[in-house]
């Protein structure tokens, strides 16, 4: 489907947007994706029904860029860390500039002073597209599985 290279570079990306986003570094978070790209979380049960209702929709980097803003400036919230573990991805389908993957995915939280949480579990579905600038995500559904999340989904999964 794809060769060693490209298959390196779609690893990096995923294992790179874990790194941004545990790290805290918001302003590169939107980077990640391209300018008219779509960013889904999605409860299974939603998913599976295909019904349109998401716990969080995005569908430009305009407005990830204003979530940033958001997090960094007017969200008040308990501070937390959170540490992603992804599995490898599978590619579902490829052409020459186009992929479609899916991965799973757990979110650890930790606030201060309190044990660390299993906070989010579910896949990640993703288009991919390859621009100059390397591997972008058109299309990022972060469908968990949970039918119950905590009430402060603030940073993205």
């Amino acid at each position: 489907m794809v060769d060693f290279q490209t298959y390196h570079s779609l690893v990096r990306l995923y294992t790179d947007y874990a790194a941004v986003v545990d790290a805290g570094q918001w302003q590169r978070w939107p980077e990640f994706f391209t300018d008219d790209c779509v960013y889904r979380i999605v409860p299974r049960e939603n998913h599976e029904r295909g019904f349109p209702l998401a716990t969080l929709a995005f569908e430009s980097k305009a407005m990830l860029q204003d979530r940033v803003y958001a997090i960094s400036e007017t969200i008040f919230h308990d501070p937390y860390y959170q540490h992603h573990v992804i599995g490898a991805p599978r590619i579902l389908s490829a052409d020459g500039r186009k992929i479609e993957s899916e991965a799973s995915y757990a979110v650890f939280r930790t606030k201060p002073s309190q044990p660390t949480t299993v906070f989010n579990v579910g896949r990640y579905l993703d288009v991919i597209e390859q621009t100059p600038q390397g591997l972008k995500f058109v299309s990022r559904q972060c469908v968990f599985d949970s039918e119950l999340i905590p009430n402060s989904l603030i940073y993205p999964l």
